[in-house]
Order: structure tokens, then sequence, then C-alpha cells
């Protein structure tokens, strides 16, 4: 990676659900030695938190008033955490009536506008490897790097499925599958800032690839920019 001396490095990895950007994206980071943002959950976050307070993902209204209170960190000592307010909610986040929730919280444009003024002021204090849905569109279109991952709803569902069974979820592959399908449609429909590749992204289909060589791939892609 030629660049300049102290320019800050921003790698932005976007793709649908279940496509492995969380996992990817940290193991990146770890191996480049920089920051990393799981941008996905802190929308995570407050829909956990309207979930847990009794308000309905539909009421636009107080669930925007409700992310413009949350406070939300990362912790990373013995395993990367997430906390809303000093509450630790990173097992509560990846509940099944979370995954159903988020895509609906994550299509109104107060809780982006305001999530994503966090994100760029993250990106803003040093190099970082963020992931997402709009991550190179919308949060930082000028990254030195974006990619793209994707593969087969029945490949995404398959993994998710997979990831459910060892944490000890219990969901169906027709479960999992649906949610997948419906979660891409939402995403992908939305008004605002909707999910797409942009333009000058490296498109990069995860189907039948381990999570080892998608690492490899990316680090690749970053070292001959």
């Amino acid at each position: 990676m030629r660049r300049e001396e102290n320019r800050h490095l921003h790698i932005a990895i976007d793709g649908p659900a279940g496509a492995g950007k969380s996992t990817v994206a940290r193991r990146v980071a770890e191996k480049l030695g920089i920051a990393y943002l799981d941008t996905g959950a802190m929308y995570r976050v407050i829909a956990y938190k309207a979930l847990s307070e009794g308000i309905s993902p539909q009421n636009e209204e107080i669930v925007t008033s409700l992310a413009h209170s949350a406070k939300i960190s990362f912790g990373q000592r013995d395993k990367p955490s997430v906390y809303c307010n000093g509450e630790d909610v990173t097992s509560q986040i990846r509940s099944s009536d979370v995954s159903r929730a988020v895509s609906v919280i994550a299509s109104y444009q107060g809780v982006r506008e305001y999530l994503v003024g966090l994100q760029r002021r993250v990106a803003a204090q040093g190099s970082v490897v963020m992931d997402g849905r709009d991550i190179g569109t919308f949060v930082l279109p000028l990254a030195e790097v974006k990619i793209f991952l994707t593969a087969s709803a029945e490949e995404r569902a398959r993994r998710r499925h997979f990831e459910n069974i060892q944490t000890g979820k219990v969901s169906s592959f027709e479960e999992v599958l649906a949610d997948i399908e419906k979660r891409d449609r939402l995403d992908s429909e939305r008004i605002y800032a909707p999910l797409k590749p942009a333009k000058d992204a490296i498109i990069l289909d995860t189907t039948g690839l381990t999570e080892e060589e998608v690492i490899e791939k990316i680090v690749k892609i970053v070292r001959e920019a």
C-alpha cells in the first residue's frame, strides 16, 4: 500500500446480510494493524433497545429519538464487545428478533444520519476498516479501498443457520433464508442510502470460499492498492 505518510487508510467493506462482513472486516483490520468498526452492530443496538423497551420498530419518530440518546461503545479486551449506555449487549443484539427488526430501523433517515455522523468521526481519527451496507457509497465515499462482499442467499442462510446452531439459537434453515431474503429486499429498496456496490468497489463473491481465503484476498487487494 503506497500512500502519503500520516495519511489515514480507510477500507470500506459492504454487502448483504450474512455475507460474513463483520468477521472478515475484523480479521482484516487485525492483519493490517488498524482499527475496526462494526457499523451494523450500531443499528442492531438501536433495534435491541427499542424492542427491550417495548417500542415498535415501526414507530420511526420514537426510534429516531432513541437512537440519538443511545451511547454506543465497543470493547476489545477479551473479545469484541458492544455496549449501550454501559450495558454489554453483545449477545442480545444477535437475536432473531433483532435481526428481523434491524432493517426497518436502519431505513429511517434520522437514525442513519445520526449514526453515520458517529461513524465518520471515528474515521476522521485514524485508519479503520469499516463494514456495513453503505460504507463505500455513503459513509466513506472517498475510502481508498472498497470491497463489496456477496454470496447467494442460500449460501448466506446456510452460514447464518450454522452460526445459530453453534450458539444454541433455535431456528430452521427455511426461517433463516426467509429472513435473509426479506432483509435483502428492505436494504436494497430503502429510499435513503440503499444497499448497492459503490461504482469503484471490487465485488468479491464469497460463495465456495473459506473465511481465510476471503481475508487473504482482501489483504492482498489492500496491499496492492
